[in-house]
């Protein structure tokens, strides 16, 4: 190996005038290094802030909001380094693809045993062959090459949509966690009081004991589901962690904004957002890319009926005489004319039509049910809105019929109960409303909240930020 070492490296010396040569640097891949360094990622990373302050400019207050959080991910979460190498590697490809073959060159001496005596026994010759390409297969070559990397180009779009998309509905999790959290903890203190109530009553003789088992049976099944609310806040906090790309810590003391829940659901029309996916989903654009392709793939695999030249000057020293040659060789098609490749190409240009049939067909489907569910989720939504405002409206009249003396606390807490299970009501419709307008996003694949600071071509413009250093 050190001699085959020492060999390629003298090789390289001899063949560095003709465009030198690539060395080779180990890159070795540690996974404690590894480890320690994601442990070590926060929200507080200074590369992290420069990202943020040179795409949102107009920022002057450090918010963590669906759109700051959407540009963290983006700057940390791995998946999006994946799909910027394989760009790389295909943008490789391209290169590949273009190189023009290399000339070869023949050295071969000859020595004449029987040689006369005064004439030299050797005779030098040497020869140079020049290949080359016919029927313009290096620009197909070059043009498949040039779709697929812009088909990779196209699939971090892809990737940094499905990072979004996580962090997203990891968002939604932990807003819908932390209010069933606290809507509980109000309902556990108005329901012991209510249990407090009816004890003073059962000592006095007003009430039963069932009324207060009943009670009771009711506030453990509260303080049931706080724990389990609790427990569910601390898994979406963990999945809102992992959506970013962070370890569970980085997110536990930041203070979060959920402002993008709480507004109101946008107006859709569903013809115009199914134009809008057919037109820009970068996976869409990806497959007819990959279409393309196999256009370019077929027309490379025709010309390859047509053969190659290779033309050979030589030059030979014989006693004395100097003798130059002109070669040239070619593959005579005889026994095929590369049928088989075409038809393979040609196959192949077949399942990429079909590929992209059948992925718009689903996207259509997909946005078509996400359409109907979004639409039945805001219909249901506007009426948990009206049934939580009718419960207000009950807590202000049992508030000022108590006041006024005309009724006693438990009917005020009743009123009170009653107001907690329909702000819990409302929490589980706008959560699935919520859920519902995000799963449209994703058949979209585009932001659909026209509130949202978060442009049309935002996925496909920052997904690919090759200035990201990590």
């Amino acid at each position: 190996m050190v001699h085959l070492g020492r060999n390629m490296k003298i090789l390289c010396l001899l063949t560095a005038a003709l465009g030198g040569c690539a060395s080779y640097t180990p890159r070795p891949l540690s996974p404690q290094a590894s480890a320690a360094s994601f442990e070590s990622r926060s929200l507080n990373d200074p590369g992290l802030k420069d990202y943020l302050r040179r795409v949102l400019p107009g920022e002057s207050s450090q918010t963590w909001n669906l759109t700051t959080l959407t540009l963290a991910a983006f700057y940390f979460n791995p998946e999006l380094d994946v799909a910027r190498a394989q760009w790389d590697l295909a943008k490789a490809k391209t290169v590949t693809a273009g190189a023009i073959p290399n000339p070869t060159f023949g050295f071969s001496p000859l020595y004449n045993a029987d040689a006369g005596s005064g004439l030299s026994p050797w005779t030098l010759g040497v020869v140079l062959g020049i290949p080359i390409e016919t029927a313009g297969k290096r620009g197909y070559r070059v043009s498949g090459a040039e779709h697929l990397s812009e088909a990779a180009r196209l699939d971090i779009a892809t990737a940094a949509w499905r990072v979004r998309s996580g962090l997203r509905a990891a968002l939604v999790n932990l807003y819908a966690a932390r209010e069933r959290e606290q809507l509980l903890a109000s309902q556990q203190e108005v329901q012991a009081r209510t249990v407090k109530a009816l004890g003073s009553r059962l000592r006095a003789g007003e009430a039963s004991q069932p009324e207060v088992t009943l009670a009771r049976l009711a506030l453990d099944q509260t303080r049931l589901a706080a724990q389990e609310a609790g427990r569910r806040r601390a898994e979406a906090q963990v999945g809102l962690a992992q959506a970013l790309g962070l370890p569970s810590a980085a997110v536990q003391d930041k203070a979060l904004s959920f402002d993008d829940f709480q507004k109101p659901l946008p107006k859709l029309p569903a013809p115009d957002i199914r134009q809008q996916a057919l037109r820009n989903r970068p996976d869409i654009l990806a497959a007819l890319a990959r279409y393309a392709a196999s256009q370019s793939a077929l027309q490379f695999q025709i010309a390859r009926q047509y053969p190659d030249l290779s033309i050979g000057p030589g030059y030979t020293w014989d006693q004395g005489a100097r003798k130059w040659s002109l070669g040239v060789s070619l593959t005579l098609p005889l026994f095929n004319q590369n049928q088989g490749p075409i038809a393979e190409a040609e196959a192949g240009r077949k399942v990429a039509a079909a590929r992209f049939t059948a992925l718009q067909a689903r996207v259509v489907g997909e946005i078509d049910r996400n359409y109907t569910g979004f639409t039945k989720a805001s219909n249901k939504l506007e009426v948990a809105n009206r049934l939580l405002a009718g419960a207000r409206k009950q807590l202000e009249s049992a508030r000022a019929r108590f006041a006024a003396g005309e009724t006693d606390r438990l009917a005020l807490l009743g009123a009170e109960q009653e107001l907690t299970a329909s702000r819990l009501a409302r929490l589980d419709t706008l959560t699935q409303a919520q859920q519902a307008l995000g799963s449209l996003e994703d058949a979209v694949q585009l932001p659909l909240d026209a509130a949202e600071t978060l442009p049309g071509q935002f996925i496909e413009r920052f997904g690919q930020d090759q200035e990201i250093v990590q």
